[in-house]
């Protein structure tokens, strides 16, 4: 009997903190207090664990969100993290203030559905992505295709030169591999990514003539499906297929690897170019987003 008793006192305390703070008071000063209050105990102290849980995450995914914009790297990812900080401070307030029980049991469910399918996509998109953070691609490759990114005033950015020192390394190691870079010129650059690309390996000294710059993609997308015609295919001899590696930073490989599956039928491998870690989760996230924009233009 007293065990039904303190399961119903603790369900009465989760809906409605105040009022049954009261109504215990009273039970156990007639009851067998001591079970009932180290149920009221527990109950507190998990309370307060959350409510600590929550502001840590607010605050970390604030202060992390704060570090993206301060990079300027031209997107708006940051609010990513700005929005996740402004969920779980809600989170915070809501279970500080007992506020959620208040919400229809409904509308709780379709809440908790709708966090859940995010936190399964989002895990099956990581999943996915770290299956290829280690490729090193095939020896001798007929081509390989070096995914643009943003250049700036002073060259390619970060990312993007990351991407192009693994194209570099490769082509030192494999002689007689072909390089295409694509990209095309954005609204904000001051050369094509393409071009910008192009000019960033012969200054290290890779020979131009084993350098072909496509100049028109806008995106992932487009830059496998450009660079694909500019492989000449007569050169390859036997049914024309190419050996082709995709380069690309570890975490944009996965979506890059399929894209060029889907639309060739030529042997696919990849080549993963280094991610800065303090970037990568803000990398990933925006990479979930790919992931589920180009599904359907991927093939497994």
């Amino acid at each position: 009997m007293l065990s039904c008793v303190a399961v119903k006192v603790v369900l009465k305390i989760q809906y409605m903190h105040g009022k049954m703070r009261k109504e215990l008071y009273l039970w156990m000063n007639t009851g067998s207090w001591k079970s009932v209050l180290i149920v009221v105990k527990i109950t507190e102290s998990g309370n307060k664990d959350m409510r600590f849980i929550f502001i840590i995450l607010m605050l970390i995914c604030i202060i992390y969100g704060v570090s993206i914009y301060m990079i300027g790297s031209g997107t708006m990812s940051f609010t990513i993290w700005l929005a996740l900080g402004a969920f779980f401070g809600l989170a915070f307030y809501v279970s500080a203030s007992g506020k959620w029980m208040e919400v229809p049991p409904l509308s709780r469910k379709v809440i908790y559905g709708i966090i859940l399918t995010m936190t399964l996509f989002a895990v099956m998109c990581s999943i996915m992505m770290f299956s290829h953070f280690n490729d090193k691609g095939e020896i001798d490759l007929d081509y390989i295709i070096v995914l643009g990114a943003q250049m700036r005033k002073n060259g390619p950015s970060r990312i993007y030169q990351y991407r192009l020192d693994a194209a570099y390394e490769y082509m030192k190691n494999n002689p007689r591999t072909i390089c295409i870079i694509s990209g095309g010129k954005g609204h904000d650059e001051p050369v094509g990514e393409g071009i910008g690309g192009r000019d960033y390996l012969v200054a290290k000294g890779i020979d131009p003539s084993r350098i072909i710059a496509e100049t028109e993609a806008t995106d992932t997308i487009e830059n496998i499906e450009y660079s694909l015609k500019l492989i000449d295919r007569k050169a390859l001899g036997g049914d024309g297929k190419a050996r082709i590696g995709i380069v690309t930073n570890s975490f944009h490989l996965f979506r890059g690897i399929h894209i060029a599956k889907k639309l060739t039928d030529d042997k696919i491998c990849g080549i993963a170019a280094y991610s800065s870690p303090w970037y990568l989760p803000n990398n990933m996230a925006r990479e979930c987003f790919g992931i589920l924009r180009d599904l359907g233009e991927m093939r497994f």
